[in-house]
Order: structure tokens, then C-alpha cells, then sequence
């Protein structure tokens, strides 16, 4: 199964939202988000626009979407980027049937050098719910490292929970 990576467009941010906001509650529960934190579609919408419009210095959110015979099954994004140092990864597949099948793995060797060279990173951090075993099988396959295992709430959709905390750095 061959993916390809591209930059989100502005075709691309109704299929973003509709990830978020219409996906079984309880698949968004097993990926650690409070459902009364996502904000509305027009909040998405919002920030997505502006993702675009901003140049790679000034992003504090970033989406590569991925492809599959012509068809947009998912994205793989940063946030929380600090230019030239480091950004935090999330790596999201639309629909179950793609799920599990090693499309993750393609994503992420294929994100990794564009936000690397894009953003001028040295190190890349993801953290998933430690309780959701496919991302965390990913990360090691791809070559991230294991730091440590903490509860924290992860980011402005999530409740508070235990993530594995995974690092890629250039400097090995």
C-alpha cells in the first residue's frame, strides 16, 4: 500500500473537521480527547485557514494530509513548533479500514524529513494515550525513542491521562 504526503489545502479542511467532528465518540475516546473540548467547525475552520496563510517561521500548526490512490485518508501534523528546535506529532488515519495495515509507518518516515527540513527541527515528540497500542507500536518501528511514561493532558482536546512520551532527534 503506497501513501503519499502533501500539505494541507484549503479543499482539504472540511474532511479534517469532519474527523474530528463526526467520528465515533468512543474511537475518539480511545485516543484520549475530552469530546467537550473540541471546538466547534468553525474553530477548526479558523485555525486551519490560518495554518496556510502563515509562513513556516510563524506556524504553530502544521498538517500534511495523506494520500492513497488519489484519496484523502488521513493526516499527520506538529504543534506546539518552536522554530529550528522541536514540535510535537499526531498521526490520525480517517477511517477504521486503513487502520492497523502499516499505513502509519509509511506517514511518519515520510513526515519526518518535511518537518525537519520545513520547520529547521532537531527533535520531534509525540505523545500518545499510552492505553492506544498502534501508535506506540508505530513510533518504535519508525525509530523514535521511548522517554518516559507520565500523566499530563496532552494538548487542548485531551483529558488528563498517561501518554508515552517518544522522541525522534537528528543528533541521534
Amino acid at each position: 500500500m503506497k501513501i503519499e504526503l502533501r500539505e494541507l489545502q484549503h479543499h482539504d479542511i472540511q474532511d479534517l473537521i469532519n474527523y474530528w467532528t463526526k467520528s465515533d465518540p468512543d474511537y475518539l475516546k480511545s485516543l484520549g480527547v475530552d469530546l467537550q473540548k473540541l471546538p466547534p467547525e468553525e474553530g477548526f475552520r479558523g485555525m486551519l485557514e490560518q495554518q496556510i496563510k502563515l509562513p513556516y517561521a510563524e506556524k504553530q500548526n502544521y498538517a500534511l494530509i495523506v494520500i492513497f490512490d488519489g484519496v484523502s485518508i488521513g493526516h499527520v501534523n506538529i504543534n506546539e513548533i518552536h522554530f529550528g528546535e522541536t514540535a510535537k506529532m499526531h498521526l490520525h488515519l480517517w477511517k477504521d479500514e486503513f487502520r492497523r495495515g502499516g499505513i502509519g509507518v509509511q506517514m511518519i518516515q515520510l513526515a519526518i524529513p518535511l518537518f525537519l527540513e520545513k520547520f529547521e527541527l532537531k527533535k520531534l515528540i509525540c505523545e500518545p494515550y499510552a492505553e492506544n497500542e498502534a501508535p506506540n507500536k508505530t513510533l518504535k518501528k519508525v525509530g523514535f525513542k521511548f522517554i518516559k511514561r507520565y500523566t499530563t493532558v496532552p494538548g487542548s482536546i485531551n483529558f488528563e491521562q498517561e501518554v508515552n512520551q517518544w522522541e525522534f532527534s537528528i543528533e541521534g
